[in-house]
């Protein structure tokens, strides 16, 4: 038993016919009939009788027609106390993420839009700091981000941040042509002779800094907030770059082998980060960023 069958036989008394329940649900003759017949050899009784009179209940059947048609008007109001709760959300969920969260979002966006599609969703690609700002001033509703763990600890009661289930991993990326191409896992030492492209972050200039602080220098080409703009350059033979391994996923400059990815054997320059997603509960828009919050939560991506 189940509840498409309760709807057939909802469907059934109120036009007393299978073939018009049929094209009133869009489904075909054969499969209610099928679907009612498997009932019927489930409770071990004939439900509907044919006759002149249309499609009626046969005598044995009636109490239990009348229980099935108690649970589909119960199904029926949950649909609409479901969708008297949906329509009651309303307005825009700004949405800002650190390139290397993007890809989180496709997924979860898909999930949430499905049951909100009144929700004007917008989506900007932004750096951490800015982000952090921009939640402050309530500029934006929800922020992916990352976040030092000594950091973390000093967030007022105000700004709330859910962990992600995320692991900064970062690639070289280098020309098809680069002598490097043909290594399998590069240090920070490889790279020195090389014009390099950074994405512009707080994280590549605190990278730069420690650089100079080990009286270590790094030829940068240019910074730019286009990810799309680094791998080109690198494409086109120009620089070596350093990106997130979550931005090459399903990547055509990878899959195509205009650019290759290497490991990098140095890690200690990454800092003891925290990625995951940030709001405030004094933002106007604090139900909405909580019912969001659930679809991260259904997507996977949220940590426990």
């Amino acid at each position: 038993m189940n509840l498409e069958q309760m709807e057939y036989i909802k469907e059934i008394i109120h036009t007393k016919s299978i073939s018009i329940a049929a094209q009133n649900l869009h489904v075909s003759q054969s499969a209610i009939s099928q679907s009612i017949a498997l009932l019927e050899k489930e409770l071990g009784i004939r439900l509907f009788k044919r006759s002149r009179f249309g499609t009626t209940p046969t005598e044995e059947a009636k109490n239990i027609i009348h229980k099935a048609l108690k649970i589909a008007e119960n199904i029926e109001k949950i649909k609409e106390d479901a969708q008297t709760i949906t329509s009651s959300f309303k307005g825009e969920l700004k949405i800002a993420a650190i390139p290397s969260l993007m890809n989180y979002l496709p997924k979860i966006l898909s999930l949430f839009k499905k049951d909100f599609p009144q929700i004007k969703v917008t989506v900007i690609e932004m750096e951490s700091k800015r982000i952090l700002e921009n939640i402050k001033q309530h500029t934006l509703d929800l922020g992916f981000t990352s976040i030092k763990k000594s950091f973390e600890k000093t967030l007022s009661e105000q700004l709330l941040f859910k962990k992600l289930e995320y692991t900064a991993d970062f690639k070289v990326i280098v020309p098809k042509d680069s002598p490097l191409a043909f290594k399998q896992l590069l240090s920070l030492q490889d790279l020195y002779d090389y014009p390099i492209v950074l994405y512009t972050s707080q994280f590549w200039e605190d990278f730069i800094y420690s650089l100079s602080e080990n009286n270590e220098t790094i030829n940068v080409l240019f910074h730019t907030s286009n990810s799309e703009v680094i791998k080109k350059t690198i494409a086109e033979g120009l620089a070596i770059g350093l990106l997130s391994s979550y931005l090459l996923d399903d990547d055509p400059y990878v899959e195509t082998g205009r650019i290759i990815p290497i490991s990098l054997a140095d890690t200690h320059f990454v800092p003891d980060l925290s990625f995951g997603c940030i709001f405030t509960e004094k933002n106007p828009q604090h139900g909405l960023v909580k019912k969001f919050i659930e679809y991260i939560q259904l997507s996977g991506h949220l940590l426990p």
